[in-house]
């Protein structure tokens, strides 16, 4: 297994102006995660985890290679580590790992073939017991072999060990969500169940599907459809570890007429009150959403995601793919420039709302990953 230690401490000088609500004395700056002038300067398609005990696990791909950074300082430095190989590891446009961190276990996904075994497409899980340093498996989550080959999926972790995968599925001829869930931290997965069938014969092919449990263990799950010509947000809520789904529920007022998949799946995440927060575009046009209340418009953009730490969520998108990174917290009126020239943002905090808020891109100039903690006025990450 390899493994590059990485030791950086210093402001990359991409900001575009000062970090305006994370300013201060409890402001982060920007931490390269990979290498500048190795190999790791083409990963791709960053995945976040923080745990119950603030330490944070960046996951990312990089050719074949599945490979996770882990912190235990609170994002000031990382190590890195190789997760396995895969074959035709799918990467782009929110394809890529995904990584969850529950109770003692880290479990990542990727989408591709194992080496030298079975078809590309399948969602393949690691788990590690020693903070990222050693892996078991992988393990096929997926039942029927090839069915994950549009290489989009989503993973959560919930309370006492839970952990639920969902991906775009194939096995019927169609674009459908599929699901399996695991109540010992990816030791072992449960046989894979159908989430959502749209009526219109396909969701959306090409938007990536996520996930996130309540405190309670009430697992979310949400996906872009395809219905009658529109190209809008729903989700579906299981309080039976993901065996069986309510109804499917359209986020949002509005509506988007589209002919077309736009690549961009937006997340859900859940509050330690068991709020529902959502963050998703639509025609060009960034939106967050909680059931059954209207949209809120949160300014140009694509590619959102979504966390919740401590004062309620933080947001972060682009304003164009790649392009300006923006993020906003629950007691901002406008949003602040993380950065000039990012892609595939993604930001993470640790499940009880009171760990780092950790933001993580792809650096277009500079190569390879970033990552950024942000901390509301008057507190402190994690240590």
């Amino acid at each position: 297994m390899s493994r590059s230690t990485l030791r950086v401490g210093l402001a990359l000088g991409i900001l575009a102006a000062p970090i305006g609500q994370f300013s201060g004395a409890n402001a982060s700056e920007p931490v390269r995660v990979t290498a500048a002038d190795g190999p790791d300067r083409e990963a791709k398609q960053p995945q976040v985890a923080v745990d119950a005990r603030g330490r944070i696990y960046i996951a990312f791909g990089r050719g074949s290679a599945v490979r996770l950074a882990a912190s235990t300082d609170g994002g000031r430095t990382y190590d890195v580590n190789t997760v396995g190989a895969v074959g035709s590891l799918a990467l782009g446009m929110r394809r890529g790992p995904r990584v969850a961190a529950t109770g003692g276990s880290i479990v990542v996904t990727a989408i591709g073939g194992r080496e030298g075994k079975g078809r590309d497409g399948d969602v393949l899980a690691w788990r590690s017991q020693d903070g990222g340093k050693t892996w078991a498996g992988p393990t096929r989550v997926n039942a029927v072999e090839g069915s994950a080959r549009e290489g989009l999926h989503g993973m959560a972790a919930g309370p006492e060990g839970r952990v639920f995968c969902t991906w775009l599925d194939l096995r019927n001829k169609r674009t459908e969500i599929y699901g399996a869930f695991s109540k010992d931290g990816g030791a072992t997965w449960e046989p894979d169940a159908l989430v959502y069938r749209s009526p219109g014969g396909s969701v959306c092919e090409c938007c990536h599907p996520s996930a996130a449990f309540g405190p309670d263990g009430t697992l979310h799950v949400m996906w872009r459809n395809s219905l009658k010509g529109a190209r809008d947000l729903y989700l579906a809520s299981s309080s039976d570890g993901g065996k069986t789904f309510g109804a499917a529920e359209k986020l949002g007022r509005g509506t988007w007429p589209l002919a077309a998949c736009p690549m961009d799946g937006g997340a859900v995440a859940v509050g330690p009150d068991g709020r529902v927060e959502t963050v998703w575009m639509r025609a060009g046009a960034m939106f967050a959403a909680r059931p059954g209340e209207p949209e809120r418009g949160l300014g140009r953009g694509v590619q959102g995601w979504t966390a919740f730490g401590a004062g309620g969520p933080y947001s972060v998108w682009l304003e164009k793919r790649p392009g300006k990174l923006l993020a906003l917290t629950g007691g901002d009126q406008s949003p602040t420039i993380l950065a000039e020239r990012a892609a595939d943002p993604v930001v993470a905090a640790a499940p009880n709302g009171r760990g780092p808020v950790v933001v993580a891109w792809e650096a277009k100039d500079a190569g390879g990953i970033l990552s950024l903690v942000l901390t509301p006025p008057g507190k402190d990450v994690a240590r």
